[in-house]
């Protein structure tokens, strides 16, 4: 096993950042982040955060993810807890009724659900603070970008890669040439650029580009409202096209629903267009369910793309003919949850070989579940 001196990673979001903060932390090496926006500029800087422990178990993702939640507890020590807004909360599920008849109901069908005040059936508490955390991704990523730069000296270039150079006797990465006609020597390069990775694929030979999976994103909408309280419980609603509310202890409101189909995105990483008739629809969706925070106009209206594979599962391994390239992305609405694991388990895997805490066997290309 040779592990990999001069390492490459595509993309700023919280995989790649999570990789670099691994290399750096348990391995002392540096990489290079190439990323044509910066860190987080995408889902991984407007994501809600929300972490869960098993809601996943018994599922292909049911290992990454335990794993993740531990590790997030590991890093709120590691980088401060208050410096990327993590904390332990609960949450709730939220029944609405379908007469909009703006009710509350009698007795304790609400116990222990917090602002969910109107139109309302019923509701339950989907976990406590032993398997609920939150963090703010975007603190998250911004953290572990500058551990890893101030403890051994990694380097962020904004640039949009074009092609994967590889050495022709053997097919292994050589560098990557970059859109200005530039290069960076590599020994590893490590595709971690969400739903952006399927315009990766163009980077090979057509006998490697058409060996990687297509990747897809699903755009949602979300908006910040400013919270008469601080709130400790996020709340997932049934009905009104089924809003996400998070709470954060900034006092903001992450409030977000109605995801768009599905496809191959062309927008590009931290240009993507907020329709306004979707924000309306969070906005009404927030006043038909919260008196409390109903009322209050969004400082802040963004969209994002979760990345996505065809059959669900991420797509985290090695991509084969061409030694020393890897993917990992594809991570769904659980990207800012599993980031650590996957960024460990990539870690162990450049510097020896194999993984030590999770099995990235079900991720990879030749996975079952593909």
């Amino acid at each position: 096993m040779v592990a990999y001196s001069k390492i490459v990673i595509a993309g700023g979001g919280v995989v790649g950042n999570s990789i670099s903060y691994y290399l750096a932390k348990r391995h002392g090496i540096s990489c290079t982040i190439i990323d044509p926006v910066g860190i987080a500029p995408a889902a991984s800087g407007k994501a809600g955060g929300f972490l869960a422990k098993d809601w996943s178990e018994g599922s292909p993702i049911g290992e990454l993810m335990s794993r993740s939640f531990d590790l997030h507890a590991e890093q709120a020590e590691d980088l401060g807890a208050e410096k990327i807004d993590y904390r332990r909360l609960e949450a709730a599920a939220v029944m609405m009724a379908s007469d909009g008849n703006g009710r509350k109901p009698a007795g304790k069908k609400l116990e222990g659900v917090e602002r969910a005040d109107v139109n309302v059936v019923g509701g339950k508490i989907l976990g406590r603070e032993d398997t609920i955390a939150q963090v703010h991704p975007k603190k998250l990523c911004e953290a572990m970008w500058n551990y890893s730069k101030e403890s051994v000296g990694s380097k962020l270039i904004l640039g949009k890669i074009t092609e994967a150079i590889t050495n022709g006797d053997n097919n292994s990465i050589n560098g990557v040439r970059l859109e200005d006609g530039s290069t960076v020597d590599a020994d590893a390069l490590i595709v971690a650029c969400g739903p952006w990775t399927d315009g990766a694929r163009s980077w090979f030979g057509s006998d490697v580009k058409d060996k990687i999976p297509r990747m897809y994103g699903i755009k949602y909408h979300s908006i910040l409202v400013p919270s008469p309280r601080i709130l400790t419980q996020a709340v997932f609603f049934s009905g009104y096209g089924d809003p996400e509310v998070y709470p954060r202890p900034d006092g903001d409101a992450y409030i977000t629903g109605f995801p768009d189909p599905s496809t191959l995105v062309t927008e590009t990483p931290g240009n993507e267009e907020v329709r306004p008739e979707v924000v309306e629809r969070l906005m009404e969706a927030t006043r038909q369910t919260s008196s409390e925070l109903g009322g209050i106009e969004p400082h802040t209206r963004q969209a994002c793309y979760l990345p996505s594979t065809s059959d669900g599962v991420p797509l985290i391994g090695e991509v084969p003919g061409v030694n020393g390239a890897f993917v990992a992305a594809g991570h769904g609405c659980w990207g800012i949850l599993n980031g650590p694991a996957t960024g460990e388990a990539v870690a162990e895997l450049l510097m020896e070989g194999r993984t030590r805490h999770v099995d990235l066997r079900v991720f990879g290309f030749d996975s079952p579940y593909r």
